[in-house]
C-alpha cells in the first residue's frame, strides 16, 4: 500500500507516525506494509492510538523523509 505525497496531512506522512513505511523510489509516494499499515501516534493529539493510512488530524508535522512539494499554485510546504 502507499500514500501519495500530494495526501499530506495524513498519519503516514506525518512524523508523529510510528509505524512501518519508507519513502519509495519515485518521491512521490510512502509505502507502507500492506500486512501492517497501521502505527501509533506519538506525541500528538491521538498520542497512543493506532492510525491508519487515510487518517489524519489538525497538529501533523511533515516526516522529515519527505523534502518540501510544491502546492498546486506553484509555493513550497513546509512543516
Amino acid at each position: 500500500m502507499a500514500v501519495e505525497i500530494a495526501e499530506l496531512r495524513r498519519c503516514p506522512t506525518c512524523q508523529r507516525w510510528d509505524g512501518t513505511r519508507q519513502l519509495a523510489a519515485d518521491g512521490s509516494t510512502v509505502e507502507l506494509d500492506p500486512a501492517n499499515n497501521r502505527g501509533k501516534c506519538t506525541e500528538g493529539p491521538w498520542h497512543g492510538s493506532l492510525r491508519g493510512p487515510r487518517n489524519a488530524c489538525g497538529q501533523w508535522l511533515q516526516w522529515i523523509e519527505i523534502l518540501p512539494v510544491n502546492t498546486p499554485d506553484g509555493s513550497a510546504t513546509d512543516s
